[in-house]
């Protein structure tokens, strides 16, 4: 279990994350309305113009996958749930949250969540 120095850790480094994803969100949008704006003048142009949107769009919908799992975490910091594993119960790894801090699951259930994926 987390000690409140440690939540306290992890909720300023939560809270810094995601402040520089809604930079990151809003930059990207703006560069998105840029090149919409941009007349593509033959189907070179065009092809940039798409693979830069294409590009941007990736990079938006992760930052957005991000920003939704810091909100989680939130809310479970909130609720005394933070860093207990949503599988199993028990308590995540700190060194585990310190590397991925909005984790969901300790390293054990991780693995076989990715297994029954594939």
């Amino acid at each position: 279990m987390l000690n409140t120095n440690e939540l306290a850790i992890l909720k300023k480094e939560l809270e810094e994350m995601k402040l520089k994803i809604k930079k990151s969100l809003n930059s990207h949008s703006s560069t998105t309305n840029t090149i919409k704006t941009n007349q593509a003048k033959d189907e070179a142009d065009y092809a940039s113009v798409e693979k830069g949107q294409s590009i941007a769009n990736t990079l938006m919908t992760k930052q957005s996958e991000k920003l939704q799992a810091i909100e989680r975490s939130f809310k479970r910091m909130e609720n005394g749930t933070y860093g207990i594993c949503d599988s199993c119960g028990k308590a995540i790894n700190i060194e585990r949250l310190k590397v991925k801090i909005f984790a969901d699951y300790c390293i054990g259930c991780r693995e076989i969540v990715e297994m029954k994926t594939k």
